[in-house]
């Protein structure tokens, strides 16, 4: 940000900028994390000024506004589209202030040059902005994306060996719904960098990975773990039952979250790519108890809701199974690329 401020404010002096701060400001605010997301700010801004200064400019040509009335009328008439506009999409979220600014300061060069003006501007400093992130220790969404899902699958491995300890204790749930919250804000992160991650692909300034199988595979293991919560949030039938099972889960619990750990690792080039057998062997093992639970008939006198509890659960496992095989594919592509 900086570099790209002392940039813009240097060339827009050099090369006579009526108004060299608008190029500065616009340098800074298109600066992101990545340059993916340089790309999204700086696309964004030049449509809301390019839409701002349009409409704006023929609300101020054609409504007289020298008194104050007029004034009114002319504002009303220029925010209300642009404000519906910004608030269906970001991208027109400059559009109202470009439009105030030329309505309510002074013209001395006229209505159309000064949007001419005001728009060189903005795109004089989305150039140099842009120019900075791709020069300037440029960073690419498509790392951010692999750190924000490996963050992910290593709260997947905390939540899992939560959900499937035996007892369960009241601080337990507490600590089930703190990881719970922090799964998604990094849900909400990495929607995020890879939103950015598209801009990148779609101009051509990389060729990673399609970000979009990753996605979907992390978000089917939420659903995942959000089925298999509620399938555990009651004890196990007591007896025989739980004595077979438990350890069974417990096995489960440890196998995958090494599985998620171990993912992690990959995602960011810090470890192999991870095995499914042996969380596999484990899935298979709960699955021949439950098998043999219900051949010796010790499941007969459940009640339906214990029956159902046990039913959700076996599926939750299964489809658990499914998308760690997706997620071990994933984590290689990844980490050949890495």
């Amino acid at each position: 940000m900086t570099t790209a401020a002392l940039a813009a404010m240097a060339l827009g002096d050099l090369l006579g900028l009526t108004h060299s701060y608008w190029a500065v400001l616009t340098a800074v605010i298109i600066t992101q994390a990545s340059v993916g997301g340089s790309i999204k700010a700086s696309v964004d801004r030049m449509i809301g000024t390019l839409s701002g200064g349009l409409y704006g400019g023929l609300v101020a040509v054609g409504v007289p506004h020298v008194d104050p009335a007029g004034g009114l009328l002319a504002l009303g008439l220029a925010m209300a589209p642009l404000a519906v506009l910004s608030a269906l999409s970001p991208s027109f979220r400059v559009a109202p202030i470009t439009a105030i600014i030329l309505l309510l300061t002074p013209q001395q060069a006229g209505v159309w040059q000064s949007a001419l003006a005001r728009v060189s501007e903005i795109g004089f400093g989305s150039v140099v902005g842009l120019v900075c992130s791709l020069t300037i220790l440029p960073d690419r969404a498509h790392r951010l994306t692999a750190e924000a899902a490996a963050n992910l699958t290593r709260l997947y491995a905390d939540l899992i060996a939560l959900l499937l300890q035996a007892p369960r204790e009241a601080s337990g749930a507490v600590a089930i719904q703190a990881v719970q919250a922090r799964i998604r804000g990094g849900l909400t992160r990495l929607e995020t960098v890879i939103g950015e991650a598209r801009h990148e692909r779609r101009t051509s300034f990389v060729a990673p990975l399609d970000p979009e199988p990753l996605l979907r595979n992390l978000l089917r293991l939420r659903h995942d773990l959000v089925m298999l919560g509620r399938a555990v949030s009651a004890p196990l039938p007591p007896g025989e039952i739980a004595v077979r099972l438990q350890p069974r889960l417990d096995e489960i619990a440890t196998h995958a979250a090494r599985f998620f750990t171990e993912a992690a690792q990959a995602l960011t080039g810090d470890g192999p790519p991870p095995q499914p057998t042996p969380a596999h062997a484990a899935l298979a093992a709960y699955s021949d108890t439950i098998d043999a639970v219900r051949a010796e008939g010790l499941a007969r006198p459940l009640d339906s809701d214990d029956v159902e509890r046990l039913f959700a659960l076996g599926f939750a496992l299964d489809q658990l199974g499914r998308d760690l095989d997706d997620l071990a594919a994933r984590s290689a592509e990844r980490a050949a690329k890495t």
